[in-house]
């Protein structure tokens, strides 16, 4: 974690959020010695948000295999 000056801070102010961003905290440090940090915004995700898959099958395709998996789960449990 780097630590910078108020007056550095300022001057280099886009580094600084980037190097802030890629560690995840950076110190500024005032002239009378309080120091702050900056830490980026976590944005809370969905766990549903998943990347999609691309695949070469249609609608129509994945509903017949979907139906298809259901009546084989229904038929096991008939049988059992």
């Amino acid at each position: 974690m780097e630590i910078y000056s108020y007056s550095e801070a300022r001057q280099k102010l886009s580094s600084v959020l980037d190097e802030a961003e890629s560690t995840g905290k950076v110190f500024i440090r005032r002239r009378d010695g309080r120091t702050y940090a900056l830490v980026p915004e976590r944005v809370p995700t969905s766990p549903l948000d998943v990347p999609s898959v691309n695949t070469n099958i249609s609608a129509q395709e994945i509903v017949a295999v979907v139906r298809r998996e259901r009546g084989r789960i229904r038929g096991l449990r008939r049988r059992t």
